[in-house]
């Protein structure tokens, strides 16, 4: 039966299934597609083909029986203001996590096993617990004191899949759990495209809080205890206090910025932290901001200058790129997986990438 995964395709598009009709030239009409959906009815192989067009997907994609359910997912407060958003979101999730384990399970691999600490999800009472909870992550995942380069690389190393998903709506990003007929959870963390790198890494780190924390709190309380938690993971204390010192009563723009680069966090993050810590006296907290508000820095998601590029998760792609080789999978497989046509597919792999000199 077709039904579920035609929903999921139709949805991640963003589709009624009035615009699905028309994109089909309603070879079926709208109301006879809502019976496939609800499994009352079965297409024709013309008319599942003509489906199969229009959504983007195979014919085998549609057809197959895999189920999997996104699973405690936490939108931030007031983020998504249209319920077929927030569907569209979910469904461009799980359609990419089914394609991830897809691929996993044609080479013949275990999917990433989520490297969570004995103790989590760590106790947060008070504030200073979730500082405590990003420093025993840390150890647990032996990172010391230095800074992360390549914060969705160490992800899904980790056994986290990232998502990166289109939005018009201003999402920061969601946790959540892929629960699958078979096997452990898969834990995800669904960000949006187009931000910034420092914002988008403190988001990553701030969905992290989420996964490995229990705070006992109110939403208001949860989501200050997520913010304290990411700042501590990104910039941990020892770090700081080496690069910045344990006492501060000034600070320059050149410096706040070698800072941003270094730690891969916005000044205003930074400035943040070292408040939290009492590096910067309240008064030093206190006048930055109202520069930063004054500058523009602050009215906008993250329009600081020195923009960080953003972070692409890539371990997808590595794995249909080497399944492709190993002929595990044709090269048309190879494109429906990576959402890319033909074309495109031989273009990356006849053309060797810019090597820099």
């Amino acid at each position: 039966m077709i039904g579920k995964r035609l929903k999921l395709a139709r949805t991640a598009a963003g589709l009624s299934l009035r615009d699905l009709a028309a994109k089909i030239k309603n070879r079926v009409s709208a109301q006879q597609i809502g019976k496939y959906e609800r499994d009352e009815d079965v297409p024709g192989s013309g008319v599942l083909i003509a489906l199969s067009h229009a959504l983007g997907v195979s014919v085998d994609y549609l057809v197959g029986d895999q189920e999997m359910v996104l699973d405690g997912v936490e939108f931030r407060k007031k983020q998504i203001t249209s319920k077929k958003e927030e569907a569209q979101i979910e469904a461009q999730a799980l359609h990419l996590i089914e394609r991830y384990l897809l691929v996993e399970e044609i080479l013949g691999l275990q999917s990433a096993e989520w490297d969570k600490p004995r103790q989590a999800p760590f106790p947060v009472r008070e504030i200073g617990d979730a500082g405590l909870a990003a420093k025993l992550l840390r150890e647990h995942w032996n990172l010391g004191i230095d800074p992360i380069q390549d914060l969705v690389e160490l992800l899904e190393e980790r056994g986290i899949k990232v998502v990166v998903v289109k939005s018009h709506e201003n999402i920061d990003g969601l946790a959540a759990q892929v629960r699958r007929s078979q096997g452990e959870p898969i834990p995800v963390i669904v960000i949006r495209s187009g931000a910034h790198g420092e914002r988008q890494r403190f988001n990553l780190a701030h969905e992290l809080g989420h996964m490995v924390m229990d705070v006992q709190g109110d939403d208001k309380f949860r989501e200050k205890a997520a913010h304290r938690f990411a700042g501590a993971f990104l910039m941990p204390a020892e770090a700081l206090w080496s690069n910045v010192g344990r006492n501060r009563s000034s600070i320059g723009w050149s410096e706040l910025f070698a800072l941003k680069k270094l730690f891969g966090a916005s000044v205003q993050a930074i400035t943040y932290r070292c408040a939290d810590l009492g590096i910067f006296p309240p008064s030093l907290k206190d006048g930055l901001f109202r520069e930063y508000s004054r500058l523009g820095f602050r009215t906008g998601p993250n329009y600081e200058p020195h923009q960080l590029p953003e972070e692409k998760p890539e371990r997808f792609d590595r794995l249909c790129y080497r399944a492709l080789a190993e002929n595990a999978i044709s090269e048309a497989k190879a494109a429906e997986l990576l959402n890319i046509t033909l074309h495109e597919l031989n273009r990356r792999m006849e053309e060797p990438a810019a090597v820099a000199v």
